[in-house]
């Protein structure tokens, strides 16, 4: 884990991927695991990212630095369209706007994830849920894509086992939610992929799986332009 304030240089032949507002590094996960070379990008420090790291505000590293990179992934705070955030009446930044305009000003593909209560902000986004990759969670989350990079909308399997409820240990054929003060962090990290995260970091990540999906999907749409064949 790499902490730093100065872009890491390429180590390899591999397409770069910039994960901005990174957290714990659910994101870069799955797109290291479709053969990119990550860097993430945080406001905080983040001693658990897997990869290397920079502490800075998200926005201005991608006016800065965004052009250097093959692929952009950004998960601007959920917090805003939370609806468990309004009902306890925090104030959070709305990103999404700002940082879509600032990955529009790269000239690089890229997606902008989010929740369900962002949807409304997003265009054209496309949702995935961990029953699409055998997972056994529904995390849905909503991935607008843009620069050019278009993404197919998957199958949606139907949601057949029941889910515990938030907060409690999961029963037996139940699938947990993994949110707020949620019961078995063990568990958690098994489901989603992430065994490396705390309670903190999987209340919010995107399961690896989903962005392993993006990253293929976007190495098609690349090839052209890395000399290889899709």
């Amino acid at each position: 884990m790499t902490q730093a304030t100065d872009i890491p240089h390429r180590t390899g032949q591999s397409p770069r991927l910039l994960d901005l507002f990174c957290c714990q590094g659910g994101a870069g996960k799955g797109y290291a695991d479709a053969g990119y070379d990550v860097i993430g990008v945080d406001k905080d420090p983040q001693p658990r990212y897997p990869y290397a790291f920079v502490q800075a505000d998200a926005i201005a590293y991608v006016l800065a630095h965004g052009a250097e990179f093959d692929f952009i992934h950004a998960s601007p705070p959920c917090q805003f369209d939370s609806d468990c955030q309004r009902i306890q009446g925090n104030d959070h930044p709305d990103l999404i706007a700002p940082t879509r305009v600032a990955l529009e000003l790269t000239g690089r593909p890229w997606v902008i994830e989010n929740v369900g209560g962002a949807v409304p902000k997003l265009n054209d986004p496309v949702m995935l849920c961990g029953r699409m990759f055998g997972l056994d969670n529904y995390r849905h989350r909503f991935f607008e894509p843009g620069g050019g990079f278009t993404l197919e909308q998957p199958d949606h399997p139907a949601h057949l086992a029941p889910q515990a409820k938030m907060g409690r240990p999961v029963p037996p054929g139940h699938y947990g939610q993994f949110v707020g003060n949620f019961s078995g962090v063990d568990l958690a990290r098994r489901v989603l992929g992430v065994p490396w995260m705390n309670r903190d970091g999987i209340r919010e990540c995107i399961p690896p799986a989903y962005t392993e999906h993006i990253g293929r999907a976007a190495l098609a749409h690349l090839a052209p332009a890395l000399g290889v064949a899709a």
